[in-house]
């Protein structure tokens, strides 16, 4: 029973990570009608920019969090800008092939300027310890193990956890309760219509890839350390799996990326713990593709009617 419970708090961890991350995507496909593949590197770009912030300038991990989300909020509004505002009327195809090619430049400006060596990530928050659940349950910072029949929980998994519900909570109350987050669902429902209405659509969807930037660098750099290793490669497969989450859940859903992110995280830990630690990652594409066959919207998506 406790291995089962460190398996799926390992899967919520890492879940959490992959439900932050298919956020960006969600809002950028329900706003801009575009997927943006180059966010996985952005992801990497924001965790660079914290471990140079504490490694090299011992700035504490808070100031570096801030200091990675502002650089990654830039850096999402100037591929917006330059790669994909000039493609809004372009076919799809194009855009797509523009992301990727970003994605490429990305990670090619990463291995110029920081090299292609691995990096060791620093330990970037600590928690006290603590015991919970009259002892059976201890909170410290290492890894999620048992000893002596109680189970160690690392304060990055409790971090990570908190963070993703913090996020998901601020996030759905901007959306619904400010102006901006109306003048997004106005976007997202017709472009046109929202410009008539005097909505500024250019800024609009460049607060939006800001937005998924942000979360992109907080995913980073959550994600490198319980992970502590970082290279230029470090988002494509996370980007991937979150863009997974993203269709899992329902794509321009956002308790649908919640959703997706976390289930794909389970599943991802549980299928390696139980099936085949080398098939982990097919064992997941095979459950989306099984999703997708009897319900293609996703599992929160909902069907658009299109009039003609």
């Amino acid at each position: 029973m406790i291995s089962l419970l460190s398996h799926l708090l390992n899967g919520l961890s890492l879940g959490s990570v992959y439900a932050i991350i298919a956020l960006g995507y969600t809002m950028v496909y329900g706003i801009a009608k575009m997927l943006n593949f180059a966010h996985g590197d952005v992801i990497m770009i924001g965790a660079y920019i914290s471990f140079c912030v504490v490694f090299y300038l011992e700035l504490p991990p808070v100031l570096a969090l801030i200091i990675a989300m502002a650089v990654c909020m830039v850096l999402g509004i100037v591929i917006e800008r330059l790669a994909y505002k000039p493609l809004r009327q372009a076919p799809s195809l194009s855009v797509l092939i523009t992301a990727i090619g970003v994605s490429y430049l990305l990670q090619n400006s990463a291995q110029l300027i920081w090299g292609a060596n691995t990096k060791a990530f620093p330990k970037m928050f600590t928690l006290p310890d603590a015991n919970l659940f009259g002892g059976n349950v201890h909170i410290a910072n290492n890894t999620i193990s048992m000893l002596d029949g109680r189970l160690n929980v690392s304060g990055n998994t409790v971090l990570t956890i908190i963070t993703c519900v913090v996020i998901m909570v601020a996030l759905t109350l901007f959306i619904n309760k400010t102006k901006m987050g109306k003048a997004m669902r106005g976007v997202s429902e017709d472009k046109g219509a929202a410009e008539l209405m005097g909505i500024n659509v250019n800024l609009t969807i460049s607060v939006t890839f800001a937005i998924g930037s942000a979360l992109a660098a907080v995913a980073g750099i959550l994600l490198c350390s319980t992970y502590p290793t970082l290279l230029p490669t470090t988002g494509a497969m996370p980007g991937i799996k979150a863009f997974t989450a993203a269709v899992f859940g329902g794509i321009g859903s956002i308790p649908g990326a919640m959703v997706g992110g976390i289930l794909l995280g389970i599943i991802e830990t549980l299928g390696k713990a139980y099936v085949s630690a080398e098939l982990g990652d097919a064992f997941v594409f095979a459950v989306l593709i099984i999703v997708l066959l009897f319900k293609p919207t996703g599992l929160l998506g909902k069907k658009i009617h299109e009039k003609v």
